[in-house]
């Protein structure tokens, strides 16, 4: 059984209009919700054999935070470039190359790409995948390759303005 867990980017400024999209830095609302979300992953019992981020600047920040939070080794979470503003289909060929050895896997990015993503391999149906927020797959089969054509189900989805997470 795999687990991936999907995190979207925290909140972030666009009060600096020369600054590239990729270089925006999270704003007071994103600095303030990654360790709140971090501290519920971890009370969640959260912990990642891998985690992998876009390096675009909103990104990283959310996944070193979170990161900080459950306990993982910031050094080791790894920039995967092809995942700043990819497609659902890049986002599962990224996630099927994975090594096998790796049961939890948890990923940092973007939008739409996040959110179309969990609609074509989950059953969890959502609208928008709010900033900050996580949502967890289980899959039941063992190669990550699998991802490529095999659908999972929701164990886990929170976001920072809901009261608690949503756990089956």
């Amino acid at each position: 059984m795999k687990k991936l867990l999907i995190v979207r980017h925290a909140k972030s400024s666009w009060d600096d209009a020369s600054l590239r999209d990729f270089d925006r830095p999270l704003n007071k609302r994103g600095i303030r919700d990654v360790p709140e979300m971090g501290k519920r992953l971890n009370k969640l019992g959260v912990k990642p054999d891998l985690i992998v981020s876009s390096p675009a600047r909103r990104a990283i920040t959310t996944a070193r935070g979170i990161a900080h939070e459950i306990g993982y080794e910031v050094a080791d979470i790894q920039e995967e470039p092809d995942l700043y503003h990819a497609g659902a289909h890049t986002i599962r060929e990224i996630v099927s190359e994975v090594d096998n050895e790796i049961e939890t896997l948890m990923i940092f990015g973007h939008n739409p790409g996040f959110t179309d993503l969990i609609a074509r391999i989950s059953d969890l149906n959502l609208y928008n995948l709010p900033t900050c927020a996580a949502c967890g797959i289980v899959f039941d089969f063992d190669p990550w390759k699998e991802i490529l054509n095999k659908r999972g189900k929701k164990f886990y989805y929170d976001y920072p303005k809901s009261a608690s997470g949503s756990m089956l």
